[in-house]
């Protein structure tokens, strides 16, 4: 895709550290690079919630049960594992819901 050039206002001091952290040659890499990651993540995050208001259905439930789940079965309590990111996605529906 072509580029263009645009005059933006943005605050210098992160886009040095951003440049900084990233490695990137220029602030404009720096610019693309966010601006790519923000798409990939807005698109995640609207198929995650499509996926959220589509359940599986029955075939899909099935289909699941095909797969071979002994790689699974081990003692690892996941849920207690990953508790903290569940108490955050709450906090996050909770801020959307403001």
């Amino acid at each position: 895709m072509a580029k263009e050039k645009a005059t933006i206002t943005l605050d210098r001091s992160k886009a040095t550290e951003a440049r900084r952290l990233t490695g990137a040659h220029s602030t404009s890499e720096v610019i693309d690079r966010a601006l790519a990651l923000l798409i990939r993540t807005e698109r995640l995050r609207g198929d995650v919630a499509a996926y959220r208001r589509t359940p599986p259905t029955a075939d899909d439930a099935e289909l699941a049960l095909l797969a071979d789940t002994a790689g699974l079965a081990d003692d690892t309590d996941w849920e207690a594992l990953y508790a903290d990111a569940d108490a955050d996605a709450d906090e996050d529906e909770d801020e959307d819901e403001l």
